[in-house]
């Protein structure tokens, strides 16, 4: 076995020493590469060690060569052995990992030109990334390209144009205005990872309104105008219902998962207030009624058939309650 792996190992230290322009398959940290042995040879670093025969290279059974690093800059590593000089990154961040390839591949010419745009960058502090972005759109082809292409990450829209108004505005609409806009603020960056947040200004049918997305399709919306008559003229009002708003986005991450929220339970809660419940009082009110005989059998409400709670049930909560007191 030993001697198998070494002939294989000088089979191909031959083949890499071959003519400049022959091809050859790279592998770099799962980044694939097409170059020539004339490329790979041309400065005095690594590489020409490597594919000169001077250095064990090792192979995949597809014949690729497999360099354990990170191909995310090897393609600039290639460009700069062809050409001599490569466009340089803009972000301290990039430069860095640029410079540490080249400084493990000794390619001394890129590794000092790296060093000299850092040099040029001073003292300044890592480069910050944004922790929430908000497109802006400015028409419906542009609102839709992005719900459609985030069907699986719940929306919010919040379409304010406050030139869309014909009539006055009331005292506290301004006010209000800037509360859903401060709102809409704090909720994109609390929520940033798990919504898409996108603002349009240009809508040109409502002057404030939030319109909720999941799964591509609009879901709930909360218009926050209205127009109320005084004595001689119409005027605008503009709204801020804060808790219908926080009710909406917090529904709207049900949406955050692929099959949705379940709509057996949706429809339930939804449809709660059609169903007849009995508050605590109401049991109560039931429980005494039946312990004076005015519901049992015979009585006004009839135990039996007249839709009363049955005794059963009226003493079963009752022994509940007591339970719960001792």
């Amino acid at each position: 076995m030993a001697e198998a792996l070494v002939e294989t190992t000088s089979d191909l230290a031959s083949m890499v020493k071959g003519n400049p322009s022959q091809y050859v398959k790279l592998n770099v940290g799962g980044s694939l590469h097409y170059t020539t042995i004339g490329t790979l040879t041309k400065h005095d670093n690594m590489l020409r060690a490597m594919f000169s025969g001077r250095m064990e290279v090792l192979t995949d059974a597809d014949g690729w060569i497999l360099i354990d690093r990170n191909g995310k800059h090897f393609g600039s590593i290639l460009n700069f052995l062809r050409d001599g000089q490569i466009p340089l990154p803009d972000t301290k961040r990039e430069l860095l990992e640029l410079q540490a390839e080249a400084k493990y591949y000794c390619i001394e010419e890129l590794s000092c030109a790296t060093e000299n745009s850092l040099g040029k960058m001073g003292g300044e502090g890592p480069d910050l990334v944004p922790i929430c972005r908000v497109p802006l759109i400015t028409s419906e082809k542009e609102q839709q390209a992005l719900i459609t292409a985030n069907q699986t990450k719940p929306v919010v829209k919040l379409l304010i144009n406050r030139h869309n108004n014909k009539y006055s505005y009331t005292g506290a609409s301004d006010d209000n205005l800037l509360k859903n806009i401060e709102l809409f603020d704090k909720l994109s960056l609390r929520f940033s990872n798990r919504v898409l947040f996108i603002k349009d200004v240009i809508g040109s049918n409502e002057i404030c309104c939030w319109s909720f997305y999941g799964h591509g399709k609009k879901i709930a919306e909360v218009c926050c105008t209205a127009i109320v008559y005084a004595t001689d003229r119409k005027n605008t009002k503009v709204e801020f219902p804060e808790a219908r708003i926080y009710e909406e986005t917090l529904n709207n991450l049900l949406y955050e998962n692929r099959t949705g929220p379940d709509q057996d339970l949706m429809q339930a809660t939804s449809a709660r207030g059609a169903v007849a419940s009995y508050t605590s009082d109401d049991e109560d009110e039931r429980n005494r009624l039946v312990g004076e005989g005015g519901l049992g059998p015979g009585g006004g409400g009839g135990g039996g058939a007249g839709g009363g709670v049955p005794r059963s049930h009226s003493s079963g909560l009752a022994r509940l309650r007591s339970n719960k007191n001792s």
